[in-house]
């Protein structure tokens, strides 16, 4: 008479390997994920989010604003031409999300009518952010602007 196979030790044994080697595959996918913060300096700019408000408040009142035209490539900043006399100074930030090496900051230095273009044709494709933060006569204003290239 043929005794009946038992498949339960081999089914046990199959459960543990294929624990085993899940477990391996997520240790080795974290171990090598680069999980870096969206900006080095993330808890600085929490404490002074207040200032960003009311900054692009102020910006929003006096007129200034950011435009993208895709099909040109190009970005215009137009920061109140009042504001020129009282000694302007600022930067502008184009942020890319997605990857922090990609950033750059430049000097904003509109022209006497207030404009600066920006030629943004040779940026990755992909969501960027326009960032321009400036001073005139002691305020401070803060400008963003979500362009897609």
């Amino acid at each position: 008479m043929k005794t009946a196979r038992n498949f339960w030790p081999f089914g046990i044994l199959a459960a543990f390997g294929l624990f085993f080697c899940g477990l391996t595959t997520v240790i080795v996918i974290a171990s090598t994920h680069h999980d870096s913060m969206v900006s080095e300096n993330y808890y600085e700019q929490e404490l002074t989010f207040q200032d960003q408000i009311n900054g692009a408040a102020r910006a929003q009142k006096s007129g200034a604003a950011i435009t993208a035209d895709a099909s040109s490539g190009k970005v215009v900043i137009t920061v109140p031409a009042m504001q020129l006399a009282q000694k302007l100074a600022g930067t502008i930030e184009l942020y890319r999300p997605a990857d922090p090496k990609l950033d750059q900051t430049l000097q904003l230095e509109p022209r006497a009518d207030g404009t600066q273009t920006l030629d943004v044709s040779r940026l990755t494709a992909g969501l960027w952010l326009v960032r321009v933060k400036w001073i005139a006569g002691g305020e401070t204003y803060f400008l963003e602007q979500k362009i897609k290239i």
